[in-house]
């Protein structure tokens, strides 16, 4: 799964995909899944940061239906 499709997915229905991270991880708040366009990136790094997880566990999270 590349950059782009978590990108696509994320910017379609990004409401639905902070609701199922915070559900997942209930330490998250609305700044932490926060970015603007382009800044995909760095909210990857603070959410992998403050959960342990790895950027492709993220993606994966994030692209599920």
């Amino acid at each position: 799964m590349s950059k782009e499709d978590v990108i696509k997915k994320a910017t379609v229905n990004w409401s639905d995909q902070t609701r199922k991270l915070r559900e997942e991880f209930i330490t998250l708040t609305e700044k932490d899944l926060y970015f603007d366009q382009g800044e995909l990136g760095e909210m990857i790094k603070r959410v992998q940061n403050k959960v342990g997880i790895t950027k492709h566990q993220l993606y994966q999270i994030i692209t599920k239906e």
